[in-house]
């Protein structure tokens, strides 16, 4: 079996992409999920998303992990999606869709530059200097100086195979401070089991975590995020007596090339 697919890369963050449309009974096994994701063997992604009509929303997405397994939400793979589904005209310029942790909306703005609205956050925990929390996926997140020279994938599997969180995973953000409203990052991704260029749902954590520590007073704040894949995303949010609403994360999403492999 023959299935097309288009490469797409948000921030660095890299996803091949399925038009599930044209193969209503496609059921990917977690060793062929793996194997498309692989960078030598096959494709090659961080993830796959395979993108799903539905009755009551624009489109569905379907979120795999490099490692083939079902994943939580992903910001990145999420604004490439909505760039997919405009590309395919599907969708114009707004769209309101299904992910795995509920209906999101999304704005194309042009420019390849996508507005994705996320989930409110109710709760941040602290856990002991460092913050846990979930923006669609758990976070952890570690204020750190010099991060450019960090061991990422030995610090961030550390504490992503601790006993608290071996089970379930976590992904780990190592945040480094630029100034009250900017930050630098980078991430250890569970499912991917190594670092990323960018992750969508950890920008946003640490954009959230920074407002705290930073930012309590304002109602209303704008951060940038800079990752390793070289673009700067940015987060906007509403802080209130509540907890974290109206959370935007803007960003690229660029379609790398398209081709054909064989299952």
């Amino acid at each position: 079996m023959k299935i097309a697919f288009y490469k797409y890369q948000g921030a660095g963050n890299d996803f091949v992409m399925i038009d599930g449309r044209n193969y209503p009974n496609l059921d990917l096994s977690k060793a062929q999920v793996a194997h498309l994701c692989d960078r030598r063997f096959g494709i090659g992604g961080d993830g796959l998303i395979i993108l799903k009509l539905h009755a009551l929303y624009d489109f569905e997405m379907i979120y795999f992990n490099a490692d083939g397994g079902l994943s939580s939400m992903c910001g990145n793979g999420a604004r490439c999606l909505v760039h997919f589904a405009n590309f395919l005209e599907i969708i114009k310029k707004e769209t309101t869709f299904l992910a795995v942790d509920g209906p999101h909306e999304a704005v194309v703005l042009g420019e390849d530059q996508i507005r994705l609205k996320m989930g409110d956050v109710l709760e941040v925990k602290s856990f002991g200097e460092d913050f846990i929390l979930d923006t669609g996926s758990p976070h952890y997140v570690k204020y750190q100086n010099n991060i450019s020279v960090l061991d990422v994938n030995q610090l961030g599997a550390e504490i992503r195979n601790a006993p608290l969180f071996e089970k379930e995973g976590i992904n780990v953000n190592f945040v480094e401070e630029q100034s009250k409203n900017k930050i630098a990052i980078r991430t250890f991704e569970r499912g991917v089991e190594a670092e990323t260029l960018a992750c969508g749902t950890g920008v946003t954590a640490c954009a959230l975590v920074h407002h705290l520590i930073h930012n309590k007073e304002e109602k209303h704040n704008k951060i940038e995020v800079k990752t390793q894949g070289g673009d700067l995303l940015k987060v906007e949010l509403d802080y209130t007596e509540d907890g974290f609403k109206n959370i935007w994360l803007i960003g690229p999403a660029k379609m790398v090339f398209r081709g054909e492999i064989a299952l």
